[in-house]
């Protein structure tokens, strides 16, 4: 015996219902058969207006179950993606397995594979615009010789070749990723 409120609800609100019914789901929002129901219709548009394309591009006068068919199974080739086959996964593996792993660098604590194969090396750069020179070409001049603008320790650049520069280059930093900070 339905409810009186039952009697109102769409058919296809009912079905929803009834599906959720049968696979004993019993507590749930109401906002849920709506969400049922709007995805059901995107994905029954979906499939109609692909059905449509297919039938034009055969030059067919209306859509057929082909039509509907085909455009179904392409849904579902581009919404769930099939794992390649084990044998295939297998002469991957194989194939990969034949590179051999780095080296470790020996030292105390854990051994480790050379920097740049590790994941806490420096895997970026900054790249610094030189700024305009405001002040007086003395004052410039003292402020370059004692101050390094790039404390970089692994840099090799003396700083007189950063003068050579070109006044819109770009300097290039990077930082360690690995760094330690104080507690």
């Amino acid at each position: 015996m339905a409810d009186a409120g039952e009697e109102d609800v769409p058919r296809d609100a009912k079905i929803v219902k009834e599906l959720l019914k049968s696979m004993n789901v019993e507590d749930y929002e109401p906002r849920v058969v709506n969400q049922f129901l709007e995805l059901w219709y995107r994905y029954a548009v979906d499939v109609l207006t692909d059905a449509q394309i297919y039938s034009e591009h055969a030059g067919k006068s209306g859509i057929d179950s082909d039509d509907v068919k085909l455009a179904i199974q392409s849904k579902v080739n581009f919404s769930f993606a099939q794992p390649p086959p084990r044998e295939v996964l297998l002469e991957l593996a194989q194939s990969r397995n034949k590179i051999p792993l780095p080296k470790s660098v020996p030292g105390p604590g854990i051994p480790l594979p050379p920097e740049q194969d590790i994941l806490i090396s420096p895997n970026y750069q900054l790249a610094i615009p030189k700024r305009q020179n405001t002040q007086p070409a003395e004052e410039t001049e003292e402020d370059e010789e004692t101050a390094d603008p790039n404390p970089n320790p692994n840099n090799s650049n003396p700083p007189q070749d950063r003068r050579d520069l070109p006044q819109g280059t770009p300097q290039r930093v990077s930082f360690p990723l690995g760094a330690k900070h104080p507690r």
